[in-house]
């Protein structure tokens, strides 16, 4: 069951990179952590320009216990770090269309847009955060350092 989910992964990650026109040299990975109530489990995104603007595709690896399935994810850029993120996000880039997929592995996939340009995230100085939904409480799951 594993490397079919890995194996969906890989075929999603490709087909995005096939339908891309943004030069690989663009595509930056971001390593996400998981926090104390989600161990165990993984969000790998990658950020890309688009326009003006930053585009985040996720591939997540479950949620916290006791979430509503399927769970709606939330994700913010914040000032600061992982250690000391700003007092509210800088970005929320939950207002704008969020495309989902599914795998039978309880992976989501989605795509979220910050309206903030990627040469200024990869300046250093911000988080990206994904958060439960409100419904489940609304705690960080994930955070990573954008630089």
């Amino acid at each position: 069951m594993k490397s079919v989910s890995s194996l969906a992964l890989v075929v999603a990650l490709g087909w995005l990179g096939g339908c891309s026109t943004v030069p690989d040299n663009q595509v930056t990975n971001v390593p996400l952590q998981p926090t104390s109530i989600n161990a165990g489990n993984i969000a790998r995104p990658i950020m890309m320009p688009n326009g003006n603007d930053t585009m985040f595709w996720f591939a997540v690896s479950g949620e916290s216990m006791g979430s509503a399935l399927p769970g709606r994810l939330l994700a913010y850029i914040y000032q600061g770090s992982c250690t000391n993120l700003g007092a509210k996000p800088a970005y929320d880039m939950n207002d704008g269309p969020n495309a989902r997929f599914y795998s039978g592995a309880s992976h989501q996939y989605f795509w979220k847009n910050a309206a903030v340009s990627t040469q200024t995230l990869r300046a250093g100085g911000y988080a990206l955060v994904v958060r439960e939904s409100p419904a489940d409480g609304h705690q960080a799951i994930f955070c990573g350092n954008l630089s």
